[in-house]
């Protein structure tokens, strides 16, 4: 006869037994329900693909991506029997635009090519400048524009400022005229100046200190006045002072006609002499005023295009 103890152990053993075959089961079930037949699913929601669901109503924050279009029917008791009606009922939220100009950049390995150069003409769209500013300053003449930026190439020349800090000075002057009314001739000069103080503090490495660029003048700015209008430029220009000047449209246009090996991308591999030729012409553009009708990738594609030819221009910018 086997003892009462070890019938109550059979008995633990029985019912530790059944829990582990109840648990296995379920373990099994939980499987199978995450593990469904791909087939199975994707006919499922092939079935209704663009059936409105409950669970965006479920979540307060939560919206449709559907939108109804404009063209549906207003009538609730229409039915919609065909699939190919169903398809115009509703339609997406986000859209994707196609750009203005097809991206002649390269394959890149460390980024998408395309989303770079949506991203550069969207830029160039942001600085924009006004070419008919001198209607809004009918004390000043275009020739004043034209000898102000001059003098800057000749403040840059004099403390060997780079080239990317005048072309930065010229797009905050022009922007800020275009912000600003009534400006007179005596204000020019200290605008100038306070345009230059800026990009170089943005673009060089040692930028000149403040009294070099008061000493400049010639007594006719001060430093706090320089000062002064530094803040009220940067305030027209609601700090957005990171434009794609000239310079960089150029290298990168020239970056892609010389390019030899697609990973040195980001080193340069054109020509110096070319380079320098190309900016020399667009140093005097940029000293006449109807240059502001144009965005400055067109205009250093116009200038490559001196030295170049069609066919390289439009490969290099689209």
């Amino acid at each position: 006869m086997p003892r009462k103890s070890e019938l109550v152990d059979q008995s633990t053993k029985t019912e530790e037994t059944n829990r582990d075959v109840l648990r296995t089961r379920k373990r099994k079930a939980d499987v199978a329900i995450c593990l469904q037949d791909l087939d199975e699913v994707s006919e499922g929601q092939s079935a209704k693909p663009y059936e409105k669901e409950a669970y965006w109503r479920s979540v307060a924050n939560c919206m449709s991506p559907y939108r109804p279009h404009s063209t549906t029917c207003t009538n609730p008791d229409e039915t919609v029997t065909s699939r190919s009606s169903s398809y115009m009922q509703y339609r997406f939220k986000n859209v994707l635009a196609t750009p203005t100009r097809a991206s002649p950049l390269p394959i890149f390995c460390w980024g998408n090519h395309e989303e770079v150069w949506n991203i550069l003409l969207k830029k160039e769209q942001a600085y924009l400048r006004d070419k008919d500013v001198f209607q809004k300053h009918p004390l000043l003449q275009p020739k004043m524009r034209a000898i102000l930026l001059d003098w800057l190439m000749e403040v840059c020349e004099v403390y060997k400022l780079h080239r990317e800090t005048l072309y930065l000075a010229q797009d905050f002057f022009d922007r800020f005229m275009a912000t600003q009314q009534n400006i007179v001739k005596t204000r020019l000069q200290l605008i100038g100046i306070s345009a230059l103080f800026i990009a170089a503090k943005l673009e060089e490495i040692y930028p000149p200190k403040l009294h070099q660029f008061a000493y400049v003048t010639d007594g006719a700015c001060t430093e706090e006045e320089i000062l002064n209008m530094e803040l009220v430029v940067m305030k027209a220009l609601k700090w957005n002072l990171c434009p794609i000047t000239i310079v960089s449209w150029l290298n990168i246009y020239m970056q892609i006609a010389y390019l030899q090996e697609m990973y040195e991308i980001l080193i340069p591999q054109y020509p110096q002499e070319m380079f320098v030729q190309v900016m020399e012409l667009l140093d005097l553009c940029i000293l006449d005023f109807r240059c502001l009708e144009f965005t400055y990738g067109v205009t250093a594609a116009s200038a490559l295009y001196h030295f170049s030819s069609c066919e390289l221009v439009h490969k290099v910018s689209g």
